[in-house]
């Protein structure tokens, strides 16, 4: 092979070199940092890009990657990318001891969601964006635990959540990043206090099913009392309606048997009018014929009993005598 040729294909080859480093096509969600001779020069945003090889070169960035281990812990490896990723990021924080205000050592594990919203800040504002990140939501996050007791720290991790993404917003905000959401993964205070707590917990729920128990028994007791009270008060508005209609019947009969007795006496008085006979003492005559009828209606009494004064009823008898003759002549 002939000097010209050697030389056409070394020109050939630095072409195409120069036009595989001079071509960038940056992807939708990314951008890259073009330096000239170590100073910054332009951002390069998605679609088509040309950069001078050999002067302008691309500025790594440090991403942080995670790994789960069989054992339960957490890999964690720093890597450098020429892109910068646009998109919303989580990092998942290795488990940390805090320790709460009433000093209770716990563990907690959190969740960062952050999006870089300036590259160029990103890139020159901190040296490793992700590890800063990383202590700054280990640091803040012993801060506001250490504000809390440890059943306030239970029972509030949207507060603490929200005082979290806060803080770190207005941190990072200088390296040009936004904390979209901070969550607290797990809480695990140490095993004697969850013990102590299980415990408690079992003794509020006996406390909880016992007062149920008590006020399911008091309602029925007061239920029954108040069936027994108006079983009570309905047998005794029967009774009273009873007796009520009662009254009124032998009223009713009383009220008969007075009519009936007029009538009779309005009859004999009739029967009787224009002869000398006085019926007052034919009514006084049958009323004391009733009486030993009665008297002597036993059935082994052989006692008979007269008046005291027995010219006053042989008067009587008289008496019936005399209207019975004053019938028969009329």
């Amino acid at each position: 092979m002939s000097a010209g040729a050697i030389i056409l294909l070394l020109v050939a080859i630095l072409v195409i070199f120069l036009i595989a480093k001079g071509v960038r096509i940056i992807q939708q969600s990314e951008s890259m940092v073009i330096e000239r001779f170590g100073k910054y020069r332009t951002t390069l945003t998605a679609g088509f890009n040309i950069i001078i090889p050999v002067f302008d070169k691309p500025r790594e960035i440090v991403y942080r990657f995670t790994r789960d281990l069989p054992d339960g812990n957490k890999y964690v490896q720093f890597v450098k990318k020429e892109r910068i990723d646009l998109r919303e990021t989580v990092y998942d924080f290795p488990r940390q001891n805090v320790i709460t205000k009433d000093n209770v050592m716990t563990e907690i594990n959190a969740l960062l969601y952050f999006q870089i919203m300036d590259p160029v800040k990103a890139m020159y504002e901190i040296e490793n964006l992700p590890l800063a990140i990383e202590k700054l939501t280990q640091t803040t996050l012993r801060n506001v635990i250490g504000e809390l007791d440890l059943d306030e720290t239970l029972t509030s991790r949207d507060t603490i959540n929200m005082k979290l993404r806060q803080i770190l917003d207005e941190a990072s905000n200088k390296w040009g990043v936004k904390v979209n959401r901070v969550e607290l993964q797990d809480i695990n205070p140490p095993r004697d206090i969850r013990e102590a707590m299980e415990k408690q917990m079992r003794a509020e729920r006996d406390r909880r099913a016992q007062i149920i128990d008590a006020e399911g028994s008091k309602r029925a007791a007061v239920l029954q009392a108040e069936g027994i009270q108006q079983s009570q008060i309905t047998t005794a508005e029967g009774q009273k309606q009873s007796q009520i209609l009662e009254a009124e019947g032998d009223a009713q009969s009383r009220i008969r048997r007075a009519q009936g007795e007029a009538e009779a006496i309005r009859l004999v008085t009739d029967a009787i009018k224009g002869s000398n006979a006085d019926p007052t003492n034919y009514l006084i005559a049958m009323k004391y014929l009733e009486t030993l009828k009665e008297m002597t209606s036993g059935q082994n009494n052989k006692v008979i009993y007269m008046p005291y004064e027995a010219t006053g009823v042989l008067s009587s008898v008289g008496g019936i005598k005399e209207m019975l003759d004053a019938n028969k002549k009329s």
